[in-house]
């Protein structure tokens, strides 16, 4: 019986509680995301080539 009920709760909630976004509000965010997602994916790369090119001057200077 309390299965039930959560659910006809959730069901409810969903249909008549919740704000959905529009297609245009969704096509905004997901270029926010898209480009959030490569500036931080360029700081990463960059951050390996900069460590990549110390490491290798730390290795050459014993090696």
């Amino acid at each position: 019986m309390r299965i039930k009920t959560y659910l006809q709760n959730s069901f409810n909630e969903l249909i008549y509680k919740v704000t959905w976004p529009s297609y245009s509000e969704l096509q905004n965010t997901a270029v926010v995301v898209m480009t959030a997602a490569f500036i931080i994916a360029m700081i990463v790369f960059g951050m390996d080539y900069i460590f990549e090119n110390i490491m290798e001057t730390v290795y050459s200077l014993f090696y």
